[in-house]
């Protein structure tokens, strides 16, 4: 009757068990912390050379305790980039682009409470391959640029679509880095990981 007591833990635990662990301590961090934190990431986003040089760019909108990658988006618009935003496609279970340059009107709360573009209110983006630099959300980060999503699989199968590689890039706290996190064949590390203390150049796969 189940795995044997100290059985070597399955990828997807492992992967639950980080999760639960990090989300955790994330929750505990005061909110004026989150601020200065997501304030100071932004700031180091905004040096990126890639980013600098990029004229399209994918970003998402937060939730919970997460870094507040909203200031990030709305200085990317503030920059004159073209600003894509996913919305989650509940019949195919996949990650649809849509153009956005107005946050308050082009947005509404959707899948988990979560900002997502009003399709009828945005253009929607057919060729992912326009995007030149991507702002990769997720719960856990390792030096060398793995990184733990929450578990739906939703930018690993955007990424997939796409023919060229764009710069993949998490803005997190440095309480979010952790070593050995497992990957999995279908996982995608990022190219920088940016905390609010270090901007950190990871290893290309």
């Amino acid at each position: 009757m189940g795995e044997k007591s100290g059985a070597v833990m399955s990828v997807p635990n492992m992967k639950q068990a980080i999760r639960k662990d990090i989300i955790a301590q994330r929750e505990q961090l005061p909110a004026e912390i989150r601020a200065a934190h997501s304030a100071a990431i932004t700031g180091r986003l905004l040096q990126l050379p890639e980013y600098r040089q990029a004229d399209t760019v994918l970003g998402y909108m937060n939730f919970g305790a997460e870094f507040a990658s909203e200031l990030w988006v709305a200085r990317a618009l503030a920059d004159g980039k073209r600003l894509a935003l996913p919305k989650v496609n509940r019949h195919t279970s996949q990650l649809d682009l849509y153009w956005v340059d107005d946050l308050e009107n082009q947005l509404a709360a959707g899948l988990w409470g979560i900002r997502e573009p009003v399709v009828e209110r945005c253009e929607r983006l057919r060729n992912p391959d326009e995007i030149e630099f991507i702002l990769l959300p997720g719960v856990a980060f390792g030096r060398d640029g793995a990184r733990l999503g929450y578990g739906g699989g939703y930018f690993d199968k955007l990424l997939a679509r796409m023919a060229h590689r764009p710069v993949l890039v998490a803005g997190a706290y440095s309480m979010q880095i952790v070593t050995n996190i497992p990957m999995e064949a279908n996982d995608r590390r990022v190219d920088w990981l940016v905390t609010e203390s270090e901007t950190i150049r990871c290893m290309r796969d």
